[in-house]
């Protein structure tokens, strides 16, 4: 399943500005053709998509999951939970195949590839 199929007609597709730096540390780990391919994929990203700043709003969303996820006893990345806040302040959807990271996150909806 690709990206096609899990964003809809009416989706309006954002990407969180973590994710513009997650991605720049794999074009710049990466060498050679791979590198290129995924410089390519960032840079369509940014073209592309609108990129959603880490607010204040973000931020106390981002409070509050840090805390549901300790309480829990079930820490997450720092950078996955950044993204969660940043679909759940803003309304949206996190679209990842990434399992342990956006599992069990309050009120976070996800759509992954089946």
């Amino acid at each position: 399943m690709d990206l096609d199929e899990l964003i809809a007609d009416d989706d309006e597709p954002a990407v969180a500005a973590i994710t513009i730096a997650e991605l720049g540390v794999g074009v710049d780990i990466a060498t050679g053709k791979r590198r290129k391919a995924r410089k390519a994929f960032l840079d369509d990203i940014v073209e592309t998509l609108p990129v959603i700043s880490y607010d204040i709003d973000i931020a106390r969303t981002h409070t509050q999951l840090l805390v549901a996820v300790r309480k829990a006893g079930q820490p997450r990345g720092a950078h996955d939970l950044i993204i969660a806040a940043t679909a759940l302040a803003t309304g949206r959807v996190v679209v990842t195949s990434d399992r342990p990271g956006f599992d069990d996150l309050p009120g976070v909806p996800v759509r992954r590839p089946s």
